[in-house]
């Protein structure tokens, strides 16, 4: 095994680790991982991220649905919407986008290229949100009841961009839990957990026609993320995920930055 695969496997863990404890974050490495240390094509990579997070999330949701940490209203008001542009996004959107994206004389933007960078974007921004996430033990300011209209446009926000590069989104999830349905950010993070988890399975049913997958590496790469998950719900009772999440969130800039540079050195 090369030293590569050995540090994508022990990334696996960590991304695991940050879903279980901050309810999100984790999953945007997933798609880089396989990428620069696996060597899998762009597309191809988002297919595998989302049963990679669908797997990891489930097994989260399910030790969070034991502690009744779980508002299902609220997950069936976001994640319905949700998951069908998510479906949508993989069965319909991704196979159409050209290749090359964009080509105009000698420059030529191919669509692998042109899904890094956007992924990079997403990065930055979800990095951006971890950095100045609020203190978990602050609630928010409550509305007098869950605004699920609002929610659910979220949701199809959410759902296509789950769909199109193959992230969770739990660090646009979380927020809005906790702004527009007034959760306690524990109880935001259990069910975001749960969301990811329906959003990301239903991503990857649109790609099952493929007849490149490999299962055998994809179920080895999630038992590694599993376990980091599992970990991580566990420490979620004893470590307070701000620091966490915002010394991540500085981490994921710098592989965002290094994604942009990768690919515009080509």
């Amino acid at each position: 095994m090369r030293i590569d695969e050995v540090a994508g496997f022990l990334s696996a863990i960590v991304a695991g680790f940050v879903i279980g404890l901050a309810g999100g974050g984790g999953s945007i490495l997933t798609v880089p991982i396989f990428v620069y240390l696996f060597h899998i094509q762009p597309v191809l990579a988002t297919t595998y991220s989302l049963f990679v997070v669908g797997a990891t999330s489930l097994v989260g949701s399910i030790e969070y649905a034991i502690k009744k940490q779980i508002d299902f209203t609220v997950t069936a008001a976001f994640a319905i919407p949700s998951f069908l542009s998510v479906f949508l996004a993989r069965r319909f959107l991704v196979p159409v986008i050209p290749d090359p994206l964009f080509q105009y004389r000698s420059f030529v933007l191919p669509k692998n290229d042109a899904i890094l960078y956007f992924f990079a974007f997403v990065m930055i921004l979800a990095a951006q949100a971890m950095i100045r996430q609020p203190n978990p033990n602050q609630e928010a300011q409550s509305p007098e009841r869950p605004r699920l209209g609002l929610l659910a446009l979220d949701g199809l926000g959410v759902g296509l961009l789950t769909g199109t590069i193959g992230a969770g989104g739990g660090f646009l999830i979380v927020p809005m839990l906790a702004l527009l349905a007034g959760l306690p950010m524990h109880r935001a993070v259990a069910t975001s957990v749960l969301i990811i988890s329906v959003n990301s399975f239903v991503g990857f049913l649109g790609d099952l026609h493929r007849n490149d997958l490999d299962w055998r590496f994809l179920l080895e790469f999630t038992a590694f993320s599993i376990g980091g998950i599992i970990l991580g719900v566990y420490l979620s009772r004893f470590i307070p995920p701000t620091q966490l999440r915002r010394g991540f969130g500085v981490f994921v800039l710098g592989v965002a930055l290094y994604i942009l540079f990768k690919e515009s050195s080509k």
